[in-house]
């Protein structure tokens, strides 16, 4: 196989393992790591406006008491091995 084509089979590849990460890393999964994080029961937790970005998932965290939180979860996807590390989250002031 051609060097040429043997990249872009490696790319299609880790553009695949890259899409299966959002699947992998389900919003209940997000929600329960992040609610020991801040501190609140996850049914009083909602996240919002989630994006990934290679291994970090990034989102907004809001309680039921309004107080709103931005995240970012590492991990969760194929290369992980579905494993993810301790969210971090900062409160956003103002919302």
């Amino acid at each position: 196989m051609p060097k040429a084509a043997t990249f872009a089979t490696l790319l299609t590849i880790i553009a695949l393992l890259s899409a299966c990460q959002e699947e992998m890393l389900s919003n209940d999964r997000i929600i329960l790591n992040t609610a020991g994080v801040i501190g609140v029961p996850p049914g009083q937790l909602t996240i919002a406006d989630r994006r990934s970005d290679n291994t970090n998932t990034y989102y907004t965290a809001r309680t039921g008491a309004n107080t709103t939180y931005a995240c970012v979860i590492n991990g969760g996807g194929l290369l992980a091995a579905g494993m993810v590390d301790r969210p971090t989250c900062n409160q956003i002031t103002g919302k």
